[in-house]
């Protein structure tokens, strides 16, 4: 079972809040967040803008293509990824992402540090507003659940809060196909998550399974208005395995299928290592932009870099 948490009861029960949401990291990884922060009607908005860009013909989408900038910001088509890296399946959705808004004169972006690139915006009246505020506000709720999750593992309150100032994050738009019925289909291939948590709004469509360690896979249920969230693999070094990264999947969808995904990651710079109190470290540190880009890799061919 995916856990129901509210959020509303961490301002009445801060520490029953934080050994619920301490329980779901530790079992299923997974868990589904009703009443938090987020304004409906700016998760509207997202939605609406991701239909209006996933609408434009290919060759509007093709000038912001991922495969532009090293930097993995943009549309990537379906095909571009592979996320199950066990199996000759080749994901069906198509994709736009966003990182951290930064200008051209960076100094970062002229030394050509990674994942530190310009974002790639289509030519849609809002588009980058809408997404750029959305960005900073679920950023907002994810180091709000990281206060949690510091309070949970025994830890000063704000012990995440300075690695996550200047961060990783990344927002990624998807919309999947309906599925065609082909064997070798799948919407997004069998994976975990790279960072330390990711925050999930859907549609309501079915495709989204979990797959429990030691068990089989399961539907993650929606709640409207609710966000689905999931530890992800730094998260799990990070606890030295107290945590669980948990495998997932979006098999496809009976009817076009759209999803919202903002995943919180640390700054580039940050060293992830064993947590104080979490015993022998299972993991060497590692920064947090060199673990992301081992994994990236892994997703992308080498040709889609250059």
């Amino acid at each position: 079972m995916i856990p129901l948490i509210d959020w509303s009861e961490n301002a009445a029960d801060p520490a029953g809040f934080a050994k619920q949401v301490g329980t779901a990291c530790r079992d299923t990884g997974f868990f589904v967040l009703k009443n938090h922060t987020v304004p409906g009607t700016l998760r509207a908005r997202v939605f609406a803008q991701a239909d209006a860009f996933f609408a434009l013909p290919q060759q509007d989408k093709a000038r912001v293509s991922i495969l532009n900038t090293p930097h993995f910001r943009g549309w990537a088509k379906p095909g571009d990824e592979s996320l199950d890296e066990t199996t000759a399946q080749v994901d069906t959705k198509e994709t736009f992402n966003i990182g951290l808004d930064l200008p051209t004169d960076d100094p970062r972006v002229v030394a050509g540090e990674p994942f530190r690139g310009v974002n790639q915006w289509p030519d849609l009246p809002g588009f980058a507003e809408t997404m750029l505020a959305y960005y900073d506000t679920a950023q907002d709720l994810g180091i709000s659940l990281l206060r949690v999750i510091a309070r949970d593992l025994g830890l000063a309150e704000d012990h995440f809060t300075p690695a996550f100032h200047d961060p990783l994050s990344a927002l990624r738009l998807l919309s999947y196909p309906p599925g065609t019925g082909a064997d070798n289909e799948i919407g997004a291939g069998a994976h975990t998550d790279y960072g330390a948590i990711t925050l999930l709004m859907t549609d309501g469509e079915p495709g989204l399974q979990v797959r429990p360690r030691g068990g089989d896979w399961i539907d993650v249920p929606h709640v409207p208005d609710a966000y689905v969230v999931n530890i992800g693999d730094c998260m799990m070094r990070w606890t030295n395995d107290i945590y669980v990264s948990t495998p997932h999947r979006v098999i496809p969808p009976k009817r076009r299928r759209r999803s919202v995904a903002m995943f919180i990651e640390a700054n580039p710079d940050t060293v992830v290592q064993a947590l104080p109190g979490t015993g022998t470290p299972k993991y060497a540190p590692i920064r947090a932009a060199d673990y992301l880009m081992s994994r990236l890799d892994a997703t992308y061919a080498p040709k889609d870099l250059q």
